[in-house]
């Protein structure tokens, strides 16, 4: 499957759709650095929906891979030490930032939190730069 503005926008419901009905039917937020972090230090009784929304993630990529393997690469981007640093950054700026961009972009915006504004502005604008000052410097492609 080749990706189209369609199944971008279905995909997109999808996760809004998931974001909602866990806030309505549990008072949770759908922020996976926070449902990550809370599964190694929550109370038992609040475990195992954590877990269950972890591994459905994981059966999800797994689904996609088997369903329709082209659509996820099929190599690292980078280097394996570059890949690894940068997944320890964005930890680093989700526990820093008090959430990650799922967190404060889909459930945060939808609850009308300022601090997720910030957020978001600061994540976008942050992005930005990195693609169009960093990288070039880095050896991407700009």
């Amino acid at each position: 499957m080749t990706p189209s503005p369609l199944m971008s926008l279905a995909g997109g419901v999808l996760i809004g759709a998931s974001a909602l009905l866990l806030m309505a039917l549990s008072g949770r937020i759908a922020g996976v650095s926070g449902i990550t972090g809370g599964l190694l230090n929550a109370p038992r009784g609040d475990r195992a929906w954590r877990l269950a929304f972890l591994v459905g993630m994981l059966l999800g990529g797994l689904a996609l891979l088997r369903i329709d393997p082209a659509a996820l690469p099929q190599s690292l981007p980078a280097g394996l030490p570059l890949v690894v640093l940068g997944g320890f950054l964005v930890g680093f700026g989700a526990r820093g930032g008090n959430g990650c961009t799922s967190g404060h972009g889909v459930c945060g915006l939808g609850r009308r939190s300022r601090r997720s504004l910030v957020a978001v502005l600061v994540f976008i604008s942050t992005g930005m730069f990195a693609a169009q000052v960093l990288r070039p410097l880095l050896g991407g492609v700009p």
